[in-house]
């Protein structure tokens, strides 16, 4: 009798251990990319800064690929807001996701 209980009670506990390190690595996941969001958002706002600072006549170039595309001061300035923008949305969705998935983690490692 007690041999049928502790196969299932192995087998409840790889499964619940296979969940703690799948959920383990999502977090990792989750972190890893906010840093690198983190960075590409400082990088926009650093490199905005510096632009601002150069006259409306300033030859910009944009790099696209393999090339540079002479591009006005305004529109730059707009895509390096708008890329610290989707960086900022990107890490709010991953922070929330981080929580619940670290939430999830602690509830299962008890």
């Amino acid at each position: 009798m007690a041999a049928p209980v502790d196969l299932e009670l192995k087998k409840a506990f790889a499964e619940l251990q296979t969940k703690v390190l799948d959920t383990q690595q999502k977090v990792k996941l989750a972190d890893l990319q906010i840093e690198q969001l983190n960075r590409t958002k400082k990088h926009a706002h650093l490199t905005d800064g510096e632009i601002s600072t150069m006259p409306e006549q300033a030859r910009m170039y944009e790099g696209v690929g393999r090339m540079f595309i002479l591009q006005p001061k305004v529109v730059i300035h707009k895509q390096l807001l708008e890329k610290q923008k989707i960086a900022e949305e990107k890490i709010k969705e991953l922070e929330e996701q981080g929580f619940t998935l670290d939430h999830i983690r602690r509830s299962e490692g008890r």
